[in-house]
């Protein structure tokens, strides 16, 4: 089985975001303040990593379309558009999470900052998904816009 390259590496940083988010957590939990900030900020970087060649790839390539059975294919795009809405959430929540962090806002880090890990993991986990759906299980299909990879067409 051959993966291709870019897609495959965006998805190992974003899966290292989550492990490092997880392991962030587990620091703050022991009140390792200054090894949690800096696990975060590596958590971000990685998140980072992966949008730069999730959009570089996007922007000149374009996106890989469903390859699978047609049957499943509605249920594909229901997971894809929960996955880019827990996404796009969770980079907010982060965005926030590490500024109130830098900026010591801890009332509103420390309020924020749970949810932000949480959503966090389920991205990550519904984008390895889709990664999986996409060039594991399936072949994946032509590579296209973005609109038309998430909604179908030619």
């Amino acid at each position: 089985m051959s993966l291709p390259l870019l897609p495959t590496i965006s998805t190992f940083f974003i899966a290292l975001s989550a492990i490092f988010v997880a392991i962030g957590w587990a620091q703050i939990k022991q009140r390792k303040i200054e090894q949690h900030k800096k696990t975060m900020l590596l958590a971000g970087v990685f998140a980072l990593t992966f949008f730069i060649i999730y959009v570089s790839r996007t922007l000149f390539i374009g996106n890989t379309a469903f390859g699978g059975p047609d049957d499943i294919k509605v249920y594909y795009t229901i997971f894809l558009i929960f996955h880019i809405c827990l996404a796009t959430t969770g980079a907010v929540f982060g965005l926030v999470s590490i500024i109130s962090g830098l900026k010591t806002n801890l009332k509103l880090h420390r309020k924020i900052g749970p949810y932000t890990s949480v959503i966090w993991f389920f991205t990550a986990i519904t984008g390895i998904a889709v990664y999986l759906l996409l060039y594991v299980f399936y072949k994946g299909g032509p590579t296209t816009s973005v609109f038309k990879a998430i909604l179908g067409g030619e």
